[in-house]
């Protein structure tokens, strides 16, 4: 983020300051961007919808709601982030030593940016009723769902984690009302909800598009997993095996397992690579000590044999500046990419620069994004945009939402999951996006 820790707790305080007025009540309008993003033009003028029209046609996803147009003449949204404000400001309305907490920063520039995207959808003529809620506040998501505060909610946007997914994603499912986990890389065990967008890629999408990636992108190669004995590790492993069989490609080279622990020597790894043609390395540890590590045994034979790196999606983060890294070619996969070179991402960098005189973070960007790109959806398309997934265009980053089916034979989606995952080298100053077609 790289912006000065004073100038992040200015940040954090104002949006607080706006926030414990916003949170829970309706946002008719507000005075807070002059505008719609600069070059962008604003929606198309459409019929005036009438709330109780309900056209009824063939069931997009086998799902009998997905068929019904329901379009309001104003939609509400609930929005989700983890906010604290109840630890934040236990005794008082001062922040304790004046300086905000770290962990509520990622929630509170993730409803900055989403809270930009509302004010600019709405300056642009969008009818909107918006209620903000602190998903780790003192009133629960259990208990917002027990008293019937979400009963009228349209669309609900969530940052969120265990428990709260799983609680709004059963009363999703039950009010049938579409839900997007905006932040969460993980499905909750979740099997039967085709009203759940998962937008941050679960694990196992991330290993199938690293698998074809590297099966595509070089035709002659060694591939080498390399992985811990646990039983996280080998379920990664078994994800990877079952990309294997499902691709079709004739020309497809066989995956290469070993186990490594703190105690493999470079050597011992060796043994696994080959001179003649690129090893392509993958490694399924998440944590960045155990990364370091591997990497470590890795860099004694990289001038040896020709390698290519390739881990998991917590990379992204992980500072590789260590000397014995600098010749490694390291990878990563995300399914969020921003080169900030677009309109969307110029006019929220303007805002915080103006506002904030800060840049803002990657939460602020993701925050603004998905926002903007499912209230679009729900104000083009009405409260089932369901079938006009495919075909939505993007705001910052590209999506590919797919219906997810966990049991063989299914008919009904179990939830829709971003698939598009872009491949990342990692720079010295600045990360690559390597797959240029997405």
């Amino acid at each position: 983020m790289n912006q000065l820790i004073s100038v992040k707790n200015l940040l954090a305080c104002l949006a607080l300051s706006v926030l414990i007025t916003a949170c829970s009540s309706s946002r008719k309008s507000t005075s807070r961007v002059d505008g719609p993003p600069p070059s962008l033009s604003k929606p198309t003028p459409e019929k005036k919808p009438d709330n109780k029209n309900e056209t009824v046609k063939a069931a997009p996803f086998n799902v009998p709601a997905f068929a019904r147009e329901v379009k309001k003449p104003t939609y509400n949204i609930a929005l989700f982030a983890p906010l604290f404000l109840d630890s934040v400001f236990a005794n008082s309305n001062d922040i304790p030593g004046r300086t905000m907490p770290r962990y509520v920063l990622p929630g509170l520039e993730f409803y900055e940016g989403a809270q930009l995207a509302l004010d600019s959808l709405q300056q642009q003529g969008y009818n909107l009723k918006v209620n903000v809620y602190d998903s780790k506040g003192r009133q629960s998501v259990a208990s917002l769902i027990n008293n019937k505060s979400l009963d009228a909610t349209d669309l609900i946007i969530g940052s969120v984690n265990n428990p709260e997914l799983k609680e709004l994603a059963d009363f999703a499912k039950r009010k049938e009302i579409n839900f997007v986990s905006a932040t969460l890389p993980n499905d909750a065990g979740i099997s039967d909800n085709p009203f759940l967008f998962i937008t941050n890629s679960t694990l196992k999408t991330n290993c199938e598009a690293i698998h074809n990636y590297i099966q595509e992108a070089f035709a002659n190669k060694n591939i080498v997993l390399l992985r811990r004995n646990s039983a996280f590790e080998t379920r990664l492993a078994a994800d990877f095996k079952a990309s294997y069989d499902k691709m079709s490609n004739p020309k497809k080279s066989r995956i290469r397992e070993a186990i490594w622990n703190d105690g493999t020597t470079p050597e011992e790894l060796s043994k696994y690579l080959l001179t003649d043609r690129p090893n392509i390395i993958i490694v399924t540890t998440l944590e960045e000590a155990g990364v370091k590590s591997i990497l470590r045994k890795l860099a004694v034979a990289n001038a040896t044999y020709p390698m290519q790196i390739f881990g998991m999606p917590t990379w992204d983060v992980f500072k590789l500046k260590d000397p014995e890294f600098k010749n490694l070619q390291v990878f990563y996969p995300s399914p969020y990419f921003n080169e900030k070179s677009d309109n969307y991402s110029r006019y929220v960098n303007d805002y915080f620069r103006r506002t904030y005189r800060a840049r803002p973070s990657d939460m602020a960007y993701k925050g603004f994004d998905l926002t903007y790109y499912f209230v679009r959806l729900l104000h083009n398309n009405g409260v089932y945009f369901n079938a006009a997934i495919a075909s939505a265009p993007p705001v910052i980053t590209r999506f590919n939402f797919q219906p997810v089916y966990i049991r063989e034979g299914e008919q009904t989606p179990s939830y829709f999951e971003n698939k598009n995952i872009f491949i990342i080298q990692k720079g010295d100053s600045v990360d690559v996006k390597m797959n240029r077609n997405q």
